[in-house]
């Protein structure tokens, strides 16, 4: 069944192409979302694409929302966005579940691995979304949301790359816990001392936000982790389908309130968010080859330092009352970063690296609750 959607998908396509060369918009919109569809439903067929799938459905879900944007504002009289904040929160308390003191304890077994993969993160992200927010002369909203998706700390993504890739998954587990919890002194900053040469920032305010949305959560499921570990089996099952919801949902509403900038802009962003992912990949790996580290912290390093965490960049965004906006890099840049985190990651894996193999019997029991999660789940 699921390998019949991928012709399926092909005939979409042409009908969607058909229609657009006749300028029918009305009718090809409806062939775009059916091809972005029915290509998630054939990637599963296959291995080596069935990591693509969730993506494709995040396209789809962005291609409804700039046809039909006027679904995707209120419901019933309620804000739609106001649920943001609420769904980031319950995402990072899943993640906190899943993390553990000895996550933490990685700083005094790595430290030099560490360092350098949050100094890597923190600094050049950062510097080259306000470089490429300069080159590309975007309107200062949208400019200062290239800087704050590059200020922003790591996601669980980037550690169901780093299994994938060969690389050192305790360090990525570590370089994620970390920098997730500097980020509430760290994003602000950045977006304080860079985006704010393009608009207002309330450093104060936005420390706030990311305590409320990272912090206390995070630090609720790590209480939950200690005293509810394997008690409550059915949490484990449901967590990645709520992760999944959420972030499908930010993106959503986030494109349905900014679609006339996203139509005008889009293209420039998406080759924003590429230069900025893969500077990001080789800086990374190249930094860390440069201070002498294996090959297997080396590609770890460039995925951590490569990927950003798009769902908080949103929250904030909106917590800021500018997701139209400010936001709209977030949504353009998350489901890229794992387009390109996947292709890497699968190069990587077909090619081990040189370095001698160690056991990785941890790192597969540490994998497994998210092997069959979406590269979202916490961004």
């Amino acid at each position: 069944m699921t390998k019949i959607a991928l012709p399926i998908a092909a005939i979409c396509l042409i009908a969607f192409i058909v229609f657009s060369v006749i300028d029918s918009t009305a009718f090809a919109g409806p062939w775009l979302i059916a091809f972005f569809l029915s290509l998630s439903i054939g990637f599963r067929a296959y291995a080596a694409l069935k990591g693509f799938s969730f993506t494709l459905l995040i396209f789809a879900a962005v291609t409804t929302a700039l046809y039909y944007p006027q679904y995707f504002s209120t419901w019933h009289g309620i804000k739609l966005a106001s649920f943001f904040t609420p769904l980031l929160q319950i995402i990072m308390f899943g993640m906190g579940t899943e993390m553990g003191l000895k996550d933490f304890a990685g700083v005094i077994k790595m430290p030099k691995a560490v360092l350098i993969g949050l100094c890597g993160h923190f600094t050049f992200m950062p510097l080259a979304g306000y470089t490429l927010a300069r080159l590309f002369n975007f309107p200062p909203e949208i400019a200062a949301g290239v800087v704050l998706i590059g200020s922003m700390p790591c996601g669980m993504a980037s550690n169901v790359m780093s299994y994938l890739a060969n690389a050192n998954l305790a360090l990525s587990v570590t370089l994620t816990a970390i920098a997730t919890l500097l980020s509430p002194f760290l994003t602000p900053m950045w977006m304080k001392i860079l985006g704010g040469q393009f608009i207002k920032v309330d450093a104060l305010a936005m420390m706030w936000e990311i305590v409320k949305i990272v912090v206390i959560p995070i630090g609720a499921g790590l209480l939950f982790n200690r005293f509810f570990k394997g008690k409550v089996g059915w949490l484990d099952k449901i967590m990645p389908l709520i992760s999944m919801f959420g972030i499908a949902f930010i993106i959503v509403i986030i494109v349905a309130a900014g679609r006339n900038n996203l139509i005008l802009i889009g293209p420039a962003l998406i080759i924003c968010a590429l230069i900025h992912n893969t500077t990001g990949y080789l800086f990374g790996f190249w930094i860390g080859k440069l201070f002498g580290l294996p090959e297997r912290d080396a590609r770890t390093i460039a995925i951590e330092v490569g990927m950003q965490n798009g769902g908080l960049a949103s929250g904030l965004a909106k917590a800021m009352g500018k997701a139209a906006t400010l936001g709209l890099a977030p949504a353009v840049f998350g489901p890229l970063m794992n387009v390109t985190g996947s292709i890497l990651a699968s190069y990587w894996h077909r090619n081990p690296p040189v370095d001698k193999e160690v056991d990785r019997v941890d790192e597969v029991n540490r994998i497994q609750p998210y092997e069959h999660t979406s590269p979202y789940s916490s961004k």
